[in-house]
């Protein structure tokens, strides 16, 4: 009976362990350059997606991509598609009075930045764990996902694609740990239904879909890999990195351009037995995107569906906790629970 009752409560601890792990909280935190880790609580997550420098689009989470680039020279670096990306020049079709021809594709940035720490020295972590489809499953579930071949990848050669194909390297190919992924997300609540409205009122031939597919790579990258004085720089944080788990989105087939997220793991500076991880989550959206309010402004039911409010979670259309949330509480969700998933792992749970 006693061995019983022994079993049960060692399986009781387990699953309040694993909850624990979990179980952590968002804590909206000022400049980053400024967080303290000795004032980082356990299962917080310092979390920030103010712009610094002038706001686009008339919201304070939202910076111009030229603003972002004078303003967060590093963030532009390492945060971009690539390096060297730049504003790219698409051809447009003509429309009511504009001619068609090439213009340079203006675009805003969303940038949300996350410190947490993990109770496990950064040099136990097998990065190679997380650049998997199974981790990639978990963090939303209302993604979903499937492994393409490097030689399926879109071509990058209509509007949405131009200019994001990597100089450096093909994407999916040159890294020893990496996959390859095709995306789709359903939009949900009432945005499908306000998207059938438009499509039906609007006079064009290329209508709106309701669903987001995008095509991505997974990679994680060893210590030896790492840019270990850029990212020093981009963290503000001076320990050796240990490991960076990076997800690029080179395309996207409607409302954003490009996104990435990138997290880098780092030694804590004080003790030896835990590792911060610094996270960023950002999403490049085409300003023709964010300018289509005369669409939606001349039906009294669509009103609140201006692509601007919904993206910033602003709208009465916004719902649920994945994209359709909009980008602050998807961002947020994103974070959490991927520091849910790394902090389970790390006490040894599956």
């Amino acid at each position: 009976m006693w061995l019983r009752h022994a079993i049960a409560l060692v399986g009781l601890i387990g699953s309040l362990s694993a909850a624990n792990a979990q179980d952590f909280r968002i804590e909206d935190a000022g400049s980053p350059q400024s967080w303290d880790l000795a004032q980082l609580k356990p299962g917080t997550i310092a979390f920030s997606d103010a712009a610094a420098g002038s706001a686009a689009a008339g919201a304070t989470n939202l910076i111009s991509f030229a603003n972002w680039t004078q303003s967060r020279p590093v963030q532009k670096k390492f945060l971009s598609l690539f390096p060297g990306y730049i504003e790219p020049t698409v051809t447009k079709s003509s429309s009511a009075g504009a001619a068609a021809g090439p213009v340079v594709e203006k675009l805003t940035i969303y940038v949300a930045q996350a410190r947490f720490v993990l109770d496990r020295p950064p040099g136990t972590l097998d990065f190679a764990r997380y650049a998997t489809l199974p981790f990639l499953e978990k963090i939303d579930p209302a993604i979903k996902h499937k492994l393409i071949a490097a030689a399926d990848v879109n071509p990058l050669i209509d509007t949405q694609g131009t200019g994001n194909a990597n100089p450096d390297r093909k994407w999916c190919a040159g890294r020893t740990t990496l996959i390859c992924i095709v995306s789709s997300y359903k939009l949900e609540g009432k945005i499908p239904l306000g998207i059938m409205l438009v499509n039906k009122l609007r006079d064009s031939a290329k209508k709106v879909s309701d669903h987001i597919d995008f095509e991505s790579e997974l990679s994680a990258l060893s210590s030896a890999d790492a840019d270990q004085a850029g990212l020093k720089e981009l963290t503000a944080l001076d320990t050796p990195v240990a490991g960076v788990l990076e997800q690029n989105i080179f395309y996207v087939n409607q409302i954003m351009k490009f996104g990435k997220l990138l997290a880098v793991f780092q030694g804590h500076p004080s003790d030896a037995g835990k590792t911060v991880v610094t996270a960023y989550m950002v999403l490049a959206i085409p300003d023709s995107v964010l300018d289509k309010k005369k669409d939606f402004e001349k039906v009294p039911v669509l009103r609140n569906l201006v692509p601007a409010l919904v993206l910033m979670g602003q709208s009465s259309f916004n719902s649920g906790d994945s994209i359709s949330a909009g980008l602050p509480k998807y961002a947020r969700n994103e974070i959490r629970t991927i520091a849910g998933l790394l902090a389970r792992d790390a006490a040894g749970h599956p």
